[in-house]
């Protein structure tokens, strides 16, 4: 009998061995594309969140020039009770003036006064004018964080589907990890997986 003949093709180089191969190298590359799509949603979140906290910082920076707007209107107004004070001093002025000429005549004095007044009473109009339109200034502002606070909560929404679609494909990346491992562990052990087409196997001795 010749030397080698009636011995059996050696397992690592039959079909079977290329068949597993096979399998085993898609099923690492399956592991490693699911854990990239992992990656990639993971990114997504933290932009997202990234965002958020972004505008967050802005809608802080716009409650506190809010904040410092409605104290400067505060302050405006403040000054008012002042001059309304001092033109009433002015009008007791001119009352007295006027008692002792029983208003018969207005001399300079008094007109200076009446000036002095409508001097006062459009002073007040111009710190209510301008105080409203602080008020106006910081309302406007305030709006405009609702509606910032609308585009946070939307990131964060969005944020955390990406997290949960990360989470999903790192639990099938680890599941298929997992199998692949459980597979390679037995057919290293020596222990036949069965063949999934259901052949029988193929005799390996000379007939």
């Amino acid at each position: 009998m010749a030397a080698g003949e009636g011995n059996p093709p050696s397992p690592s180089q039959g079909p079977l061995h290329h068949r597993e191969s096979r399998w085993l190298g898609q099923g690492y590359a399956d592991i490693t594309k699911l854990r990239e799509l992992a990656a990639k949603h993971e990114r997504l979140a933290s932009r997202n969140q990234q965002r958020a906290a972004r505008i967050n910082t802005r809608i802080e920076k716009i409650r506190h020039a809010a904040a410092v707007l409605r104290e400067k209107a505060q302050a405006v107004l403040g000054r008012i009770p002042d001059l309304e004070q001092e033109m009433v001093q002015y009008e007791k002025d001119i009352k007295a003036k006027t008692d002792r000429t029983r208003g018969i005549t207005i001399g300079s004095d008094v007109t200076e006064l009446q000036f002095r007044i409508r001097k006062i009473q459009q002073k007040i109009v111009d710190l209510q004018h301008k105080s409203r339109t602080l008020e106006h200034r910081a309302a406007t502002k305030t709006q405009k964080t609702a509606e910032l606070k609308v585009k946070v909560d939307r990131f964060l929404e969005m944020g955390k589907l990406e997290e949960q679609e990360a989470v999903s494909y790192r639990q099938r990346a680890d599941r298929l990890q997992l199998a692949t491992q459980g597979e390679m562990a037995d057919r290293l052990s020596g222990t036949p997986e069965p063949d999934p087409s259901g052949a029988p196997d193929e005799p390996t001795g000379p007939r």
